[in-house]
């Protein structure tokens, strides 16, 4: 008798089991592949414009030795809102002041909220919308105090709806979604921040939403006079990581407000913003296109796969790890593209040491194709955040820059990007200054900018090469 107790309760354990991993991989299928909310994975139309400037934030050590610091984007972002009378629209991954280093980084958080509620006050019936990551506010722990200061000034702030996308750390996500998310994130924090230790503690629910690993990581500024895409936060500890940026104006602003439109509706914001109506513009020298989220991807690997020899692919990025960008630059290698990639070496992010991951693999791998050349960006402290991708051809010329790194996170449909594809014969102004930018910083002029790839070929390990690996087919990664 005993013995039959004992196999039925080994038979329920088993069902049990079986039906939990079931209900658990189904999950896990459904939420990789379920449709996006409608109008992300945004493809623009291409509209012409002559109004596009390149702009740039670099930290570098100059030829006496001091290390110094180019900062253009948010002074341009901060004129911008000063000039607004009818909408601002902002969409920000890390908006916060909160640091573990001694350092005096730019108040880019403050003066930001400083001249939304200047301007807002400046003109009551400005539409303003401020769009970011609930990262901000550790996953629902706290309220940020700048968020608080935005919405005590009649300014919504949306926090974006991260369970509507697809899960990218499925094994994890799947567990998350099917025993904790329905209990909700309220609560009190009691844990250490794991992003500052001066930053308000977190709740254990955070903490297990903060591992499902997505964000929305879009950076863009519009209103209804011009719009800016950059790579670069609104984050004070961010204040001196190189970074690049595109202002616009034109057309194109109608469709990056619906783009922008299509997060505050399915993260259940309130503001429907007054869309600018669009105007027929005559032909002109360069054309520009919005791009989100996949569309990024598809244009990224159209304009690789589209080169032939004679032309040359410049690529400045933070992270490289998507296969299909790995593939395409072997594939334009083989037919006589030169490459040449300015890589962050990922050793270093907000105070902390890192482990070089991806991109000491990666470019262990490109490298190795004789068309392909790797310099490493220099900076002890700060990284180079750039993502910006420059093909140089004697017709016409293409960029496409903005929040998206070259991985499988940021390029598949999983978190939240935005980029903004050019297109300019080579002798066009905004072609000229990305070349200039380009070469300045492989040549070093006028300072100390990228080095060899030789300088960090050592710190490749077997062990790392496994680690990559590893997380690559595991997606337990942040890339």
């Amino acid at each position: 008798m005993d013995s039959d107790e004992h196999r039925n309760r080994k038979k329920i354990k088993l069902i049990l089991f079986t039906t939990f991993f079931l209900v658990v991989i189904t999950i896990g299928i459904y939420n990789h592949l379920k449709s996006l909310p409608p109008g992300l994975s945004y493809e623009g139309d291409i509209y012409y414009t002559d109004n596009v400037e390149f702009l740039k934030d670099l930290t570098y050590e100059k030829t006496n030795g001091e290390v110094t610091s180019e900062q253009e984007i948010f002074a341009e972002a901060f004129k911008m809102i000063s000039e607004a009378k009818d909408i601002v629209v902002v969409d920000m991954f890390l908006f916060n002041d909160y640091t573990d280093q001694d350092r005096n980084f730019p108040d880019l958080s403050g003066k930001l909220t400083q001249a939304l509620v200047k301007q807002k006050q400046r003109y009551p019936k400005l539409q303003v919308v401020f769009i970011t990551d609930p990262i901000n506010n550790g996953y629902h722990s706290y309220k940020e105090k700048h968020v608080q200061l935005l919405e005590d000034n009649d300014i919504e702030v949306v926090l974006t709806n991260l369970s509507k996308l697809r899960d990218s750390n499925k094994p994890y996500s799947s567990v998350w979604r099917l025993l904790f998310q329905p209990f909700g994130q309220k609560g009190t924090g009691w844990l250490p921040n794991p992003f500052a230790k001066e930053a308000p503690p977190f709740t254990i629910r955070s903490y297990l939403e903060l591992f499902n690993v997505k964000a929305n990581h879009r950076k863009v500024l519009i209103t209804e006079k011009s719009a800016l895409v950059t790579s670069a936060n609104p984050h004070n500890e961010s204040g001196f990581a190189s970074n690049i940026g595109f202002k616009v104006s034109g057309e194109i602003i109608s469709d990056m407000i619906e783009a922008e439109q299509a997060v505050i509706d399915y993260s259940r914001g309130k503001t429907q913003i007054n869309i600018p109506e669009k105007k027929a513009a005559k032909k002109k020298e360069i054309t520009v296109q919005y791009l989100t989220e996949g569309k990024i991807l598809k244009h990224l690997v159209d304009e690789i796969n589209d080169t032939k020899k004679g032309d040359i692919i410049w690529s400045g990025m933070f992270y490289i790890a998507n296969r299909d960008v790995i593939n395409a630059f072997h594939e334009a290698s083989d037919r006589g593209v030169k490459i040449n990639l300015i890589l962050d070496p990922n050793k270093v992010a907000f105070g902390n040491q890192k482990t070089g991951l991806p991109n000491l693999p990666v470019a262990s791998e490109l490298v190795k194709d004789k068309g392909i050349t790797i310099r490493w960006y220099e900076s002890e402290q700060d990284q180079y955040h750039t993502k910006l991708l420059y093909i140089k051809r004697q017709g016409k010329s293409v960029i496409i820059g903005g929040s998206a790194n070259h991985t499988t996170r940021n390029l598949d449909d999983l978190n939240l990007e935005n980029d903004i594809a050019i297109t300019a014969k080579p002798n066009t102004p905004i072609m000229k200054d990305v070349d200039n930018y380009f070469e300045r910083l492989w040549n070093n002029e006028n300072g100390l900018f990228t080095s060899a790839y030789e300088a960090n070929e050592d710190a490749l390990t077997p062990l790392l090469t496994f680690t990559y690996w590893l997380q690559k087919v595991s997606s337990l990664t942040t890339y």
